[in-house]
């Protein structure tokens, strides 16, 4: 099999900053200022850094979600790779006959593909998909062999491996994805200065200015005050309304849960410690020792988003702490185990499927408890406002004496 030889990179938690992170670390790419791998906190910050998003989904057949993004999602690969000047070699095909040449011959010569496969068709993610259920998300491929096998470097801590006929299937299934292998060349150090600026600026534009495209009010401190409003009325689109009771309940609030979590690739803060890091870094490279003072409020933010998950899913509601507890269990398991714990994943993921039919059957919280639950959750969330504005705009005001390049 085609391999890369001693490949130890697992060190990457989400999709697009582990894949880039993992990918040059085995390329022997190192940051200037500390003659390491480009670490994820530097690349979160480079890509934009962090955000606050809230978008609600209800489709028909489907339970609705609550999705909620804390960094910056607008591309961010492309971001981290123009912003510190790493050519990007797209390998397209036709054919996955051609796609898995591409994938042999870049394996054999030492480079690390990061490829956009359909997570739904990848066992180990024990996702329940459709056909029109998919989501092509990047990782790390460091070896493949037609009709036998594709080991995997995604977001565990293990190597993972997949039947190469899976593989394939997965990498032909998202028709903007197909087939496609990425591989990075080496960052141009002397533009880090430029790209943590640029990341800097992201972050400010995204939490209190118009968005790239999408409501103002889905977006930023805007967005948490919105979700306040949305906790505490009773009209349309009002959690009152839409998640009061029954499986849409614990739909909601779950989903939600699993956004902010390890669940997603996150960090237990919403990563605001990896910005905070991010912002110290930035502190030491330009030169900028505001910045540590900024970093200790994104530390701030951070505690007050982990007390927002406790709100989210209360221990002292039974039925709210055991899904937690499930979704905890299978994220945190995969990180540390991989397939190993496949076994133990699927069972969380199934009882979780049972909870959620009991929840439908037979819901054990009356509207007093599940208004008491909103209750609190709104003041987590002015909480996380609250340190949020105050972090953003001491980072704005930062902005300024750093200035343009």
């Amino acid at each position: 099999m085609p391999t890369l030889p001693n490949f130890t990179q697992f060190d990457g938690r989400y999709w697009d900053t582990g894949s880039i992170r993992n990918a040059l670390d085995y390329q022997g790419s190192a940051a200037p200022h500390t003659g390491k791998a480009y670490d994820e906190a530097m690349l979160l910050g480079i890509s934009g850094g962090i955000a606050f998003g809230y978008f609600t989904f209800h489709y028909q057949g489907y339970d609705p979600q609550v999705n909620l993004l804390t960094r910056n999602t607008f591309e961010p690969m492309q971001r981290i790779c123009e912003r510190l000047g790493i050519e990007v070699k797209w390998l397209r095909a036709a054919s996955v006959e051609r796609m898995r040449q591409n994938l042999t011959q870049s394996l054999e010569a030492g480079q690390a593909p990061i490829a956009h496969p359909d997570m739904y068709l990848l066992e180990y993610n024990c996702l329940e998909g459709d056909a029109a259920t998919w989501g092509a998300m990047p990782l790390v491929v460091f070896g493949y062999e037609p009709g036998g096998a594709a080991m995997l470097s995604d977001r565990s801590a293990q190597p993972l491996t997949v039947p190469a006929k899976a593989f394939d299937r997965a990498m032909s299934r998202v028709k903007k994805d197909r087939h496609g292998l990425m591989l990075l060349g080496h960052p141009d150090n002397e533009r880090l200065p430029t790209a943590m600026r640029a990341g800097l600026r992201d972050a400010v534009q995204l939490m209190l200015e118009k968005p790239p495209k999408g409501a103002a009010r889905n977006f930023g401190v805007k967005a948490l005050a919105h979700w306040q409003k949305m906790l505490g009325g009773t009209g349309k689109g009002s959690w009152a309304k839409e998640y009061s009771y029954g499986r849409a309940c614990l739909a909601a609030h779950t989903s939600a849960y699993r956004f902010l979590t390890p669940a997603f690739g996150k960090t237990w803060a919403a990563d605001r410690d990896s910005y905070a890091d991010f912002l110290r870094q930035a502190a030491a490279v330009l030169g900028e020792n505001d910045l540590i003072e900024v970093a200790a409020l994104y530390d701030e933010a951070g505690a007050a988003w982990q007390c927002l998950l406790d709100a989210l899913l209360p221990a002292d509601a039974a039925l709210l702490r055991r899904a937690r507890e499930l979704i905890d269990h299978g994220a945190t398991t995969f990180i540390a185990e991989g397939g190993a714990g496949l076994a133990t994943i699927a069972d969380c993921r199934d009882e979780l499927a049972g909870l959620m039919q009991l929840a439908e059957a037979d819901f054990p919280l009356d509207e007093s408890d599940m208004a008491e639950i909103r209750a609190n959750l709104r003041e987590s969330v002015a909480r996380v406002e609250a340190t949020e504005a105050r972090a953003i705009l001491a980072l704005k005001a930062a902005c300024v004496t750093i200035g343009a390049d």
